[in-house]
């Protein structure tokens, strides 16, 4: 009966921490190899630029007009989406009597 209670704790540990752990590098190995030139990414040090080439494992990323630097192309922490028709912030009406 213990040996079947250590049995079932070792499961759940494994479960809860094993599992996502796996599936969180899956996605990551997933995103590394779907990023081409011309996507908008987020690096894990928090710089956003656009890729603008590719060396082996590494990737030219455009982070200012004019400015690129030369990343690891395991820096890269998520594909960043804009939305283009993002609502524009209204400025309050001051003219209030």
């Amino acid at each position: 009966m213990e040996g079947l209670i250590l049995l079932l704790l070792l499961a759940a540990m494994w479960a809860a921490l094993i599992v996502p752990q796996q599936r969180r590098m899956r996605r990551q190995r997933e995103l590394i190899a779907t990023v081409q030139v011309g996507d908008d990414v987020m690096t894990a040090s928090g710089l956003y630029g656009t890729i603008t080439g590719e060396d082996d494992d590494d990737i030219f990323l455009e982070i200012a007009p004019g400015v690129e630097v030369r990343m690891s192309r395991a820096s890269v922490a998520s594909k960043v989406e804009y939305e283009d028709d993002a609502p524009v912030a209204e400025e309050p009406d001051t003219d209030a009597t």
